[in-house]
């Protein structure tokens, strides 16, 4: 299933700084840290990504691996140009399209208890696409809390345009190892699920959809 095109990447225009600080200069302390490190996370993930490749088995995974690698080193890209110019990149933040099914299977079955691998047998698919999925976790953590404090307009509307492309390959590598039974999904009884969904109700008077709830 395709992914829809994200309301929050439609090229927005990026806002101006003020003329008494030159749009290159226009950065926190605070913001370049976040940002160094955000940067090394995307390198070490890219370094790491070549290195799983010459160990996965499975033509599906590989084909997830090598079309995220591309897609984040444009975007890599990109982001250092914003970064080190302070001002709008040569070309906007892209979106990531899924090649996958969204389709989730629930249910447990038996399986062998997980332990830490002693040696690159265990270097298997399953190890591998969860090691990406935690990759694509932790720099989307990473660009979120980046994006919130940014002062530099330009690399705030980067980063957070950018955030929904590594959830989205994060919830790529999910959907990958849940359809192999790798990744199992329980659910509550019907009953335990009617009870959590309906714990809240909206607030009585406020408009929705031109109607007033009562």
């Amino acid at each position: 299933m395709q992914h829809q095109s994200n309301p929050f990447q439609q090229n927005k225009p990026f806002m101006q700084t003020t003329p008494a600080t030159p749009v290159s200069k226009n950065h926190s302390a605070h913001e370049l840290l976040d940002t160094h490190a955000l940067l090394s996370g995307i390198v070490n993930t890219l370094n790491e990504f070549l290195l799983f490749e010459q160990y996965i088995q499975d033509p599906e995974l590989k084909n997830i691996l090598q079309r995220q690698r591309q897609f984040i080193t444009d975007q890599y890209n990109i982001m250092v140009e914003s970064v080190k110019t302070g001002q709008e990149p040569s070309r906007p933040t892209g979106t990531y399209q899924m090649q996958i099914s969204n389709e989730v299977q629930y249910g447990l079955t038996p399986s062998q208890p997980a332990t830490p691998g002693q040696d690159l047998s265990r270097l298997d698919d399953k190890c591998i696409s969860g090691l990406m999925m935690t990759c694509m976790k932790n720099l989307a953590g990473m660009m979120t809390t980046a994006a919130s404090e940014c002062t530099n307009p330009v690399v705030r509307r980067v980063l957070q345009d950018s955030i929904p492309n590594w959830l989205e390959m994060a919830y790529e590598l999910f959907l990958y190892q849940n359809h192999k039974g790798f990744y199992q999904v329980p659910q509550f009884t019907d009953r335990d699920m009617q009870i959590l969904q309906t714990a809240f109700a909206p607030v009585a008077g406020m408009q929705q959809n031109g109607n007033m709830i009562q």
